[in-house]
């Protein structure tokens, strides 16, 4: 079956339109209208481009930004019919634009779907930057008002999912907080790298007329921070360069690999087992058959979705991998799995940032857990070093101690003094019980990034401040 209705504008030198099973495989409408609001910024820019070089009037270029707002407005207020044979957002929107206003025709000018979907995506990744940067600074407040609510909840802290060193929960949220600081500082490289524009790189070798890619540059603002436009340098690189796409993807990928962990701490610290925290009912579900059961359905979904996340990266990864340059058709591609990933990556931020507040801290259970005297081993085993037995011998000491405290079913904060006498000669005395006191041991902790009362809090100011700007 051939394609019928409207002849795609790169027909001419073609004497039947596509099979229908082409246009299906071709199309990218369905996906790509979320470009509209970009597409339509870009167009108006080469416009007033070319009205300013003279390859159109004023008139004309008055008549075309006019008409593309107006078609705008009907794509915003869900008006626009799309037209898959049409193939993409580009050639909808100038097809419609063709219909209300002659000057349409001249539009393309100088312009290569090429180097227009290139420019509309550095649009889009400049936006998808803004976006995400607000829903991560969302869920920083609300994980910096959580650890303000904890700061004197104390909880062990965990390595191999095994008890090891006592830590206030505030620190162990704060964790999390320098790791979504971080994805801010990739999104802000990620947008500054989009901040450069291909718009008159054509299909891949320019053009030979009189454009000015300066101006239509500073019309899109893709300028540096005194103002100076900023191009690409290379049309064929221009063309063909998706790394802002693999970038992005990353920096998401990354979001969700941290929200990720965050949610199974959450899934742990809510089960029955732990008993940490309760999380809000409008954040949880129950099941079908089991009325007692209150599910922690938001962080599973949210560590499920982390997955999905390094999935997109890994299709453009692979996607480019072999392509020679500049521009192929594989590249149509490129945008589902970056459109994805904002939209996947805001509801998962977006979703934390909602759940933390409406969560309460248990803190009897907390306070039973970090109870363990064994979580204050290794202060012990400073307690020896301060007296100057070696390092590694106080660590074989204290070994030594905690196969007794097994041994004779004892906590190892009370264990006999006499049996404790054999086992070195510098625990002769009862000083070394005075390492199992909790909040000697986190007060001995005030030194940067460790989990002192004073530096927590001194972290939690600093993104207080951080976070108002």
């Amino acid at each position: 079956m051939k394609g019928k209705g409207k002849q795609a504008t790169w027909g001419g030198r073609f004497s039947e339109g596509p099979a229908d099973l082409m246009l299906r495989i071709g199309e990218s409408v369905s996906f790509d209208r979320a470009l509209a609001r970009f597409d339509v910024q870009g167009s108006q820019a080469q416009a007033a481009m070319l009205a300013h070089v003279g390859l159109i009037s004023g008139e004309e270029r008055d008549a075309l930004q006019a008409g593309l707002a107006a078609i705008l407005a009907e794509v915003e207020a869900g008006d626009f019919v799309w037209d898959m044979a049409l193939e993409d957002v580009h050639m909808n929107i100038e097809q419609a634009l063709t219909e209300r206003v002659p000057a349409a025709a001249k539009l393309h000018t100088a312009r290569s779907r090429n180097d227009q979907v290139a420019t509309d995506m550095r649009l889009w990744f400049r936006d998808a930057c803004d976006r995400l940067d607000a829903s991560l600074c969302g869920t920083l407040s609300s994980l910096v008002e959580l650890a303000e609510r904890t700061q004197s909840v104390t909880i062990p802290g965990y390595t191999h999912l095994q008890r090891a060193q006592p830590v206030s929960m505030a620190h162990h949220l704060l964790a999390y907080v320098e790791m979504l600081g971080r994805d801010r500082t990739r999104l802000a490289a990620v947008r500054e790298q989009a901040n450069v524009c291909p718009l008159g790189s054509g299909a891949i070798a320019g053009t030979t007329l009189p454009i000015d890619r300066a101006f239509v540059a500073r019309e899109l603002g893709f300028v540096d921070a005194a103002g100076n436009p900023r191009l690409t340098e290379n049309s064929m690189d221009a063309v063909s360069d998706r790394d802002c796409f693999i970038d992005f993807a990353s920096a998401c990928a990354t979001i969700g690999v941290h929200l990720s962990r965050m949610a199974e701490d959450f899934i742990l610290w809510s089960s029955a087992e732990f008993h940490f925290v309760t999380l809000p009912d409008t954040f949880t579900t129950g099941s079908s058959l089991m009325p007692q059961k209150k599910n922690p359905d938001a962080f599973e979904l949210i560590r499920g979705k982390s997955a999905r996340l390094s999935g997109n990266l890994q299709t453009l990864l692979q996607m480019v991998k072999g392509l020679p340059l500049t521009y192929n058709r594989d590249l149509q591609e490129d945008k589902p799995p970056v459109f994805d990933s904002l939209e996947q990556s805001l509801l998962m931020l977006d979703c934390v940032a909602a759940c933390l507040p409406g969560t309460v801290v248990n803190a009897d259970a907390c306070a039973r857990a970090v109870a363990d005297p064994a979580l204050l081993a290794t202060d012990l085993v400073d307690h020896l070093v301060l007296r100057g037995v070696p390092f590694r011998e106080a660590h074989h000491v204290v070994g030594a101690m905690v196969g007794l405290s097994e041994k004779l079913d004892c906590p190892l904060d009370a264990l006999p003094a006499d049996a404790v006498a054999e086992v070195h000669s510098a625990l002769g005395d009862e000083d070394w019980r005075k390492a199992f006191d909790l909040k000697q041991a986190l007060a001995s902790r005030e030194k940067p990034g460790m989990p002192g009362p004073e530096t927590v809090a001194g972290r939690i100011a600093y993104w207080q401040s951080a976070l108002s700007e």
